[in-house]
């Protein structure tokens, strides 16, 4: 859980956990201890790198509606604007055009609105 929330901040996580019901709540562990306990801490990549291959896997599987969180989640681990948007640009030549598209529609808002509460 203490990586769930470093990467994806505590009111992504709390909110996540506040919308967990008896159904989903083995599947919230789930991705709790495999995901984020498992994968995410384990040493053969830093967390940089992880974040890249997470933004390229959910534009390669078209997973909008978790791209927006994994952007802010790059930004978190370290990923610069100008990284998020190469990795982007990569996903158009192995993922499609339409795909990097969506993406950058996507992932700009979220970078401009973390750049506005940095600034403020």
């Amino acid at each position: 859980m203490r990586v769930r929330r470093e990467v994806l901040g505590d009111a992504h996580v709390d909110a996540a956990q506040s919308r967990t019901t008896a159904f989903t709540q083995d599947f919230q562990d789930l991705i709790t201890r495999y995901a984020w306990g498992e994968i995410w801490t384990r040493p053969g990549l830093d967390r940089r790198i992880r974040s890249a291959v997470t933004l390229t896997a959910l534009i390669a599987q078209g997973h909008w509606e978790e791209l927006a969180m994994h952007v802010a989640a790059a930004r978190r681990n370290g990923l610069t604007q100008d990284e998020i948007s190469e990795v982007i640009l990569q996903t158009a030549i192995y993922c499609g055009v339409p795909a990097a598209h969506h993406a950058y529609a996507i992932a700009e808002p979220v970078l401009r609105q973390l750049d506005e509460k940095k600034q403020s």
